[in-house]
């Protein structure tokens, strides 16, 4: 086992063991093949276990926001132009490329479609990208494209699932519960983890698997931040509960918790007393956090959020706002980028892709330019991208008003930005119709390690012993991208 689980296996003490375990000799036969130090002199039960704890090495970054774009944007028609496919718009694609594929609702030998927007380059670095995203154009110096990534599932749940906790079943631990489980929370009135969601809720869905605890303990699990109502469920109150009353409540859970704890050093209960205790601080913290209107104007107006109007734009806000409170990762989904041409509009790159891109185009190219004012974008990596990117070849027959792609696991893009990546450059190749990677590959297992290596952390070495075994965010894959690392 890897020291970065000694404080959560330091909770696991004799008494836990023996008092959960069964008696006679077998349980002293099993009691003497668990590691010594298991087994040897722990911290306090109590101990919070969301405490700062170092990384392996010095880290570029303290901090993630993660950018996830639901349902698999089209690369195609934002950051990785192919001028051939321009040419043999129309034409089937060559039979030999295809042949024992699998798509998701392709079938026999489909056309190719060329991208339906311009291109140009933009900044010092040169940088493609589509005209669909003109404000993240404007801050392209401070963009590492990746135009190389691939993946190992083509539907959309197991592919979000594979990219967030790096398995496509699940129970395994997402990013975000990795990362606090090794580096803690620097803010003591907030979760580590933060989730928020923006766009019409059709489509694929971001669910509690995406930003699971796994087989971490539940301290560890992302919280979910709501866009209605109380921001976070069950916070507030009940109606006649002043807060010196439920202060008053919760010191008697806290002591009968800590009893239990004190006798089975189950770490549950020290997650259970920590959550009570975020809870009650979070009755104060969020309302002030959530409350856009203490932002100025033109911070606003640079965003494209509204106080009080829930949106991806205001979740950009949100997300900087949680990121200066100490919160160590925060990661935004906007839905329905699933654009397989099924109507004219809600799912056709010709509508509702260029409306995607306008809802996400000027708050991340804000966010990124707010973090580099208030000099946090050096140590804050942010990333942008979906679970998958789109096929260079039309689902169905295009027409005048309709263009769908179907989901491609082979080739996608994403980009990175900040928290010691290499700014101003452009990772990886495809092929000239865009379909196969050819310079630089760059799996998700890739992606993990080296966002992991930029927080400090050797990606073989940050595991959890789950039976029987040592796990990992990259499993037992994964290489640091050495071309993004600044």
């Amino acid at each position: 086992m890897d020291q970065t689980n000694e404080d959560v296996r330091c909770q696991l003490s004799r008494r836990h063991f023996f008092g959960r375990g069964q008696t006679g000799l077998g349980a002293v036969a099993l009691a003497s093949l668990l590691n010594d130090e298991l087994l040897s002199s722990s911290p306090p039960l109590s101990r919070d276990p969301l405490v700062v704890r170092p990384s392996h090495y010095a880290a570029k970054a303290k901090r993630v926001i993660f950018l996830f774009m639901l349902g698999g944007p089209s690369q195609l028609e934002t950051f990785d132009y192919k001028p051939k496919l321009t040419e043999l718009d129309g034409q089937p694609v060559p039979a030999e490329l295809v042949a024992g594929q699998r798509f998701a609702f392709i079938t026999g030998t489909p056309n190719i479609a060329g991208p339906r927007y311009p291109f140009s380059r933009h900044g010092n670095s040169g940088a493609e990208m589509s005209s669909l995203l003109p404000h993240l154009a404007g801050v392209a110096d401070e963009l590492a494209i990746v135009r190389s990534m691939h993946t190992d599932a083509f539907n959309h749940e197991p592919a979000t699932t594979f990219f967030n906790t790096g398995s496509q079943f699940p129970g395994r631990p997402s990013m975000g519960s990795w990362l606090t489980y090794g580096l803690g929370s620097e803010g003591a009135d907030l979760p580590g983890f933060v989730v928020l969601a923006s766009g019409e809720p059709s489509g694929p869905p971001a669910g509690l698997q995406h930003w699971s605890s796994g087989f971490l303990p539940t301290v560890y699990q992302g919280v979910r931040f709501r866009s209605h109502g109380d921001p976070v469920m069950y916070v507030s109150s009940p109606p006649g509960i002043g807060r010196t009353t439920r202060r008053q409540s919760l010191d008697a859970l806290r002591d009968l918790n800590q009893m239990e704890l004190d006798a089975v050093g189950d770490p549950e209960i020290a997650t259970r007393i920590a959550s009570f205790e975020m809870a009650f601080r979070m009755q104060m913290s969020v309302p002030e956090l959530t409350d856009l209107g203490s932002e100025s104007q033109g911070t606003l107006e640079m965003y494209g959020a509204r106080s009080g109007e829930m949106s991806f734009a205001a979740n950009c806000l949100l997300a900087r706002r949680l990121v200066e409170r100490g919160v160590r990762f925060v990661q935004l989904y906007h839905r329905h980028w699933d654009h397989h041409g099924f109507n004219d509009k809600d799912q056709n790159i010709l509508h509702a892709l260029p409306e995607r891109c306008g809802q996400i185009d000027r708050p991340a190219a804000a966010l990124l330019t707010d973090l580099k004012q208030r000099g946090l974008l050096d140590d804050t990596l942010v990333i942008w991208g979906g679970e998958f990117g789109r096929t260079p070849m039309v689902q169905n027959a295009a027409t005048a008003t309709r263009l769908g792609r179907d989901h491609h696991p082979r080739a996608f893009s994403m980009w990175l930005a900040g928290g010691g990546v290499k700014p101003g450059i452009t990772v990886g190749e495809t092929d000239d119709l865009g379909y196969n990677v050819v310079v630089d590959p760059v799996h998700v297992h890739d992606l993990h390690a080296t966002m992991l290596h930029l927080l400090g952390f050797d990606h073989t070495r940050l595991t959890f012993h789950h039976q029987g075994r040592d796990h990992r965010l990259t499993d037992v894959s994964g290489k640091v991208v050495g071309k993004l690392v600044g």
